[in-house]
């Protein structure tokens, strides 16, 4: 690469003259071919010349500026008039894509855009526009992509006017595929209408929630629904911890015993397997219900199940349903109930490995961005930063 263009980071140019110390000024000149961008002739006609002035990246920590010379043109092919024009410059542009890039890399990277203007002598309001205009260029590439084989549907709070948000993750490539604003069938559908390669979904990950569940049936006709692993062991440690509570209120208070029965069996250190067994000796209820959850939360954890496997273990899952519901008990009872509301859907879980976690994961990262800005009113803006940061 010759020395002028490692210099400006741009190829096809050369430095005449440099001037000036603070700003430092460079005459530069096109070396390349010229070309009309109309029809793409080459028999031109040089017209007049003009000195474009651009706004370059630093040169030893000090603004530089680049004296372009240019020069108008007349087509001889298809007869119009144009300005010249330079790689590494858009039209209209007072500043390089060079110099435009490093100020959307360094607020990118977390310097607020005041600070950045002081520093490189620009408005707030350019960086922030600069800013945009690259978010839009990497949002491009990505908008016309099919939806994913394997999605997952989650919702997160965007702000107290406008609610919540629903996410669709793409989980096979671990990815945002797109944010929409609100979580009910009416917010959504014209969204999903319009979603492209819908019918080619196989999988679509997602928590106990009845409304996404109606919503996938109706828009995913071909998807496979398969219930989190995690909310489902929640929801079972939740009811349990309620009717440990009524069961025994003074105990549900001891946050050390609290802390023993929320564990895996598997999880626990012998000492404290002695002392749950020592609670549970005067406890026998207790003991039997804890008993139940373990081997039913045990159950709901293997993954990669073959076919045959899954048939056996069905009718052991319908049983320990139907003790639940027929247990007596208000959390137990309610929590049979949704269990076999889910039956379909959390018997998937045997079959394949796939969760929402990378979608709860990619949440925390936008809560990020949503503290990095201090916060959105403008949804399109949060939605055009979320894609180009977590897709």
């Amino acid at each position: 690469m010759p020395r002028d263009s490692i210099i400006l980071g741009l190829s096809g140019y050369r430095i005449d003259c440099i001037r000036g110390g603070n700003p430092v000024i460079m005459d530069v000149s096109f070396t390349g071919e010229v070309s009309c961008p109309f029809c793409g002739g080459s028999n031109l006609r040089s017209k007049t010349r003009y000195i474009r002035k651009l706004r370059h990246d630093s040169y030893g920590m000090r603004p530089c500026y680049l004296h372009l010379q240019g020069r108008k043109y007349l087509c001889r092919n298809c007869g119009r008039y144009f300005n010249q024009r330079f790689p590494g410059v858009l039209p209209y542009r007072r500043s390089t894509e060079v110099y435009r890039r490093r100020v959307f890399s360094n607020h990118m990277d977390g310097i607020c855009s005041k600070t950045l203007a002081e520093r490189e002598q620009i408005g707030s309001a350019t960086v922030e526009r600069w800013y945009h205009d690259f978010l839009e260029r990497e949002v491009a590439e990505s908008r016309n992509d099919p939806c994913p084989e394997v999605l997952g549907i989650d919702e997160h709070f965007f702000t107290r006017k406008k609610g919540y948000v629903t996410t669709l993750c793409d989980l096979k490539h671990r990815k945002v595929f797109d944010i929409v604003l609100g979580r009910s069938e009416r917010s959504l559908e014209g969204y999903l209408n319009r979603l492209k390669g819908r019918e080619k979904v196989r999988m679509v990950c997602m928590d106990l929630s009845t409304t996404y569940r109606s919503i996938v049936r109706k828009y995913f006709p071909n998807a496979t629904i398969v219930a989190d692993r995690f909310h489902v062991i929640r929801l079972i440690n939740h009811h349990f911890l309620a009717t440990w509570r009524g069961l025994d209120p003074d105990a549900a208070w001891n946050r050390g015993m609290l802390s023993l029965m929320r564990r895996h069996e598997k999880n626990l250190r012998p000492e404290q397997a002695e002392k749950l067994d020592r609670y549970f000796t005067g406890r026998p209820d207790i003991g039997a219900i804890y008993r139940f959850k373990q081997e039913l939360c045990s159950m709901l954890l293997r993954k990669t199940c073959c076919e045959n496997t899954c048939r056996k273990m069905i009718p052991v899952l319908l049983n320990m349903v139907d003790q639940l519901r027929n247990s007596g008990l208000e959390h137990m009872e309610r929590l049979g109930n949704t269990l076999h509301d889910w039956m379909e859907e959390i018997v998937c879980m045997w079959r394949y490995t796939r969760n929402n976690g990378i979608t709860e994961g990619f949440h925390n990262k936008m809560k990020m961005i949503v503290r990095r800005a201090y916060g959105f009113r403008n949804f399109e803006n949060y939605r055009l930063r979320v894609k180009a940061l977590c897709a």
